[in-house]
């Protein structure tokens, strides 16, 4: 492996998978840039998890964000490039059980919640953030004309509320509150 710099990019251009330049302000760069924000962000929550489940399905969801962020990256307008599906049903239908699973773990939601309680599940409600981020980003890349597989957005749209309730479960695990909002604070 070369040097982790080329210099190529210096005028705010980078080239896509397949080696198509395009502006470093694009939208497909937007949405592949903030896959990889949660990613990041993912692996900081990593560290504050306990739980060796959590650890797990969390791991499993940053290796499908790394090729989520790779079908971003390519230009799949061309039959022969395009990779077909990346994320399948099963990966999605596997996030609707983990909400399930979680669900059944945390009272029941009466009021709404702010972000907050222990330190992980605050920075499970910045993941959420960032992957409902990631998730407009996508249909900003859509509503351009990229065709983007249906089920990677139902798979991000599943990640962020799945992060919304391994918040709750993650106060569960500290025996914390989640922060209730109030209407006059």
């Amino acid at each position: 492996m070369g040097r982790i710099y080329t210099r190529k990019g210096d005028r705010g251009q980078t080239s896509l998978v397949g080696g198509q330049r395009v502006s470093k302000c694009c939208d497909r760069l937007e949405s592949y840039g903030t896959i990889d924000e949660l990613n990041s962000d993912i692996g900081v929550l990593i560290t504050l998890c306990d739980d060796e489940h959590d650890v797990l399905f969390l791991t499993e969801v940053q290796h499908a964000l790394f090729v989520v962020g790779g079908y971003l990256a390519t230009d799949n307008s061309d039959s022969e490039s395009g990779q077909g599906n990346i994320v399948t049903d099963e990966m999605v239908h596997a996030v609707e059980a983990e909400i399930d699973r979680l669900d059944a773990i945390v009272p029941p939601l009466r009021l709404f919640i702010l972000p907050g309680g222990s330190r992980a599940a605050a920075y499970a409600h910045v993941c959420r953030t960032v992957c409902r981020r990631a998730e407009r980003c996508v249909f900003r890349l859509i509503e351009c004309g990229t065709d983007v597989d249906e089920a990677v957005t139902s798979y991000i749209n599943r990640l962020s509320d799945y992060f919304f309730i391994l918040a709750r479960k993650l106060n569960v695990d500290a025996r914390t509150e989640d922060v209730v909002w109030r209407r006059n604070q």
